[in-house]
């Protein structure tokens, strides 16, 4: 077989404030932005990799979820445990301390970790654990 990843979703809960991290912090591009009915899906990914993209949506868009999985969510979100991404970078301190200049939220400083990689973590602005390892 031959599959690959195209997409991942996380859930955003300010499409402005997505498009500052994913975009502007991160130098993702945006390659969709569509909004219905108030709510808006984002679509980003790495400059040189069309083929993998993260999708920013609204987790109150299913229509399946109740109020109280709403309200699950959204604490979730808040806490940093609904979602959460693992990317990776040629240079993890150069790269933290980019992020950390633009005022990203710090959630581990760059450590080598006892299973073999240096990496670190930020949560974006709706609260998505971003991991940044080294690239392999």
């Amino acid at each position: 077989m031959d599959i690959s990843i195209n997409a991942s979703f996380l859930p955003h809960d300010d499409p402005e404030a997505a498009l500052a991290f994913y975009r502007d912090a991160l130098g993702f591009e945006v390659r969709k932005d569509v909004g219905h009915g108030g709510m808006r899906w984002i679509t980003v990914g790495p400059p040189g990799q069309p083929e993998t993209s993260i999708v920013l949506y609204p987790p109150g868009a299913d229509p399946g979820v109740t109020e109280e999985e709403q309200r699950v969510i959204t604490e979730m979100m808040a806490k940093g445990t609904f979602g959460g991404i693992l990317l990776a970078a040629e240079d993890v301190d150069a790269t933290f301390d980019k992020l950390q200049a633009t005022g990203a939220e710090v959630m581990q400083e760059p450590t080598d970790q006892p299973y073999g990689v240096r990496d670190c973590a930020f949560r974006d602005p709706s609260g998505n654990m971003i991991r940044i390892s080294n690239r392999d």
